[in-house]
């Protein structure tokens, strides 16, 4: 009976949405490698160098992430819940750890903001129940 209810949820959901759970990012992978093509293109053609190319593959989680955030917001009928807050702030925190690693940044710069994300999120979370 429980089953049942489950795939009863789950074809709902698959109707409002027109794709089932399990298919909703096959093109992420496609994204994540037109990216690298791209860079390592652009390595050959124009001599842009970029040291840290691996730093792309830690894209990946974070567009997940932001994805899966924005999947939580639409299903909370947009609105801004501990759900959507924890996967937008994470998403956000690895690309900011992206950004620093391609670009070279200085870490004794951005690991104060780094806490400073993590604060506000603590904070966030724990006034907006």
């Amino acid at each position: 009976m429980k089953e049942n209810n489950l795939n009863q949820q789950e074809e709902s959901a698959q109707r409002k949405t027109g794709r089932s759970e399990k298919d909703t990012m096959p093109w992420l992978g496609g994204v994540v490698l037109i990216l690298v093509g791209v860079v390592f293109l652009m390595r050959q053609i124009s001599g842009f160098d970029l040291d840290n190319w691996w730093a792309l593959f830690i894209l990946i989680p974070a567009v997940s992430s932001l994805a899966t955030a924005w999947r939580a917001y639409e299903g909370a009928e947009r609105k801004f819940t501990a759900a959507v807050r924890g996967s937008l702030i994470g998403g956000l925190m690895m690309l900011l750890i992206a950004a620093i690693f391609l670009f070279n940044l200085d870490w004794a710069l951005f690991f104060p903001a780094i806490l400073i994300l993590t604060g506000l999120g603590i904070l966030a979370s724990s006034f907006l129940k």
